[in-house]
């Protein structure tokens, strides 16, 4: 039971992966972290896909054995096909990045989520599931708390020095101080769901992701093979492409009509059974104006949420978990918890933010890496760094002149 105004040094709204990842961290500081996440986990969850540079924060947060002892499905590197369906070279991460995280996992978020949170309780976090956060509490400026409601209790205002916010999508504080910007380049939907029984490549590529052309790159499939022989599944496209001038707004009908336009998923699904609703989510990419201020601080999705593409959601969640931490300790630390000094993290992680939306611009705009990389054959390895997810890597900026220079080439052919 929590006591009204008792005073915590951290209030962390959310138990994602990044709500959860940034508490542990708070905790494993020594700093007294209440956490409140309104669902009872394990909870449903898309973004499966785990890439190599998860591994310093799982590793950081004390949860590297327990993945390894997990029937996760071991991932190992990731293959692409065209519109043609024509499956290319295995893209291995151990080739390029010969480190133990090269293999990393493909995961069930409802059990991994779980085992993060479970995680942080072990560490000493106060996490409490069926908690409703109602409000934002603040005094002039500055955020000094929330008023929660936990299931069975009166609704209660509690208070801390920092409330980071980690309720993803919905994040209460970017839509408090009206922050979400909407990314106007990326204006996606994805609908998907789960089969029992669908193909998988043998040996080291049996757990890679794959991402398949649909015909005339108007969209591409994700497919991503789990444990317990089930594949998540699912079609990314522009939303107004999806879901306008269709006869059939159904997500089921909308799903087989871009399977059927997919060549390269379709053998794949030969045989299989699904196992699993279809799911949609709309425009769902955008980033906050600001990720912190005075007595608050955004982490994860709160603060902004990408694009399926390269599986950087929980990459992004867990990296922004560890560097937001860093700065909200410097804070306490130092007892300034001001705009300031909550927002240290914000520059670097928004140039890392920015590389991956840039790299999963080109794939929209039709980049080519096999010609980028015959092209530039010394380049190879900082598109490597940005595929593993070495996202805080400046010598990476050397790409966009280059693939700016391709693309401007391709459409002089085209329009010749």
């Amino acid at each position: 039971m929590i006591q009204t105004n008792f005073h915590y040094d951290v209030i962390v709204i959310g138990g994602g992966p990044s709500g959860a990842s940034a508490a542990t961290l708070l905790a494993k500081q020594g700093f007294r972290v209440v956490l409140f996440e309104r669902d009872h986990f394990p909870r449903f969850h898309v973004g499966e896909s785990l890439i190599p540079y998860c591994y310093p924060v799982i590793e950081k947060l004390g949860m590297l054995e327990k993945m390894k002892a997990s029937h996760f499905t071991k991932k190992y590197g990731v293959q692409f096909i065209s519109e043609q369906g024509k499956l290319s070279e295995p893209f291995r991460f151990e080739q390029y990045d010969p480190h133990e995280r090269s293999q990393t996992w493909q995961v069930l978020r409802g059990e991994f989520d779980n085992m993060l949170l479970q995680n942080a309780r072990e560490v000493g976090v106060e996490v409490h599931e069926g908690a409703r956060v109602l409000d934002i509490l603040c005094e002039g400026t500055r955020v000094v708390g929330v008023k929660v409601k936990c299931e069975g209790e009166e609704e209660k205002e509690v208070r801390a020095k920092v409330v980071v916010d980690a309720s993803g999508q919905s994040s209460m504080i970017i839509d408090r101080f009206g922050l979400r910007v909407w990314d106007k380049d990326l204006k996606k939907a994805a609908v998907w769901t789960y089969w029992k029984g669908a193909k998988r490549e043998p040996g080291l590529d049996e757990g890679g992701t794959i991402v398949i052309q649909t015909e005339g790159k108007k969209g591409w499939f994700w497919y991503i093979p789990l444990h317990d022989d089930v594949v998540s599944v699912g079609v990314v496209a522009n939303f107004d492409y999806l879901f306008k001038n269709r006869e059939s707004k159904d997500p089921e009908s909308i799903y087989f009509d871009e399977v059927a336009r997919c060549p390269g998923v379709q053998p794949r699904l030969e045989g299989a059974t699904r196992c699993e609703d279809f799911h949609i989510q709309k425009e769902y990419s955008y980033k906050a104006t600001q990720g912190g201020g005075d007595g608050w601080v955004l982490v994860g999705d709160a603060y902004g949420f990408l694009d399926p593409l390269y599986s950087s959601g929980v990459l992004l969640a867990l990296t922004s978990a560890d560097v937001v931490s860093q700065s909200v300790t410097s804070a306490l630390n130092a007892n300034d918890t001001s705009e300031k000094m909550l927002r240290s993290w914000e520059s670097e992680y928004n140039k890392a933010m920015g590389r991956m939306r840039n790299l999963v611009m080109a794939f929209y705009d039709g980049l080519n890496f096999g010609r980028l990389v015959r092209r530039y054959p010394d380049k190879k390895n900082l598109i490597t760094d940005i595929l593993i997810g070495n996202l805080f890597n400046d010598r990476v900026d050397e790409l966009w002149p280059l693939i700016e220079e391709l693309k401007r080439e391709t459409e002089m052919v085209g329009a010749t």
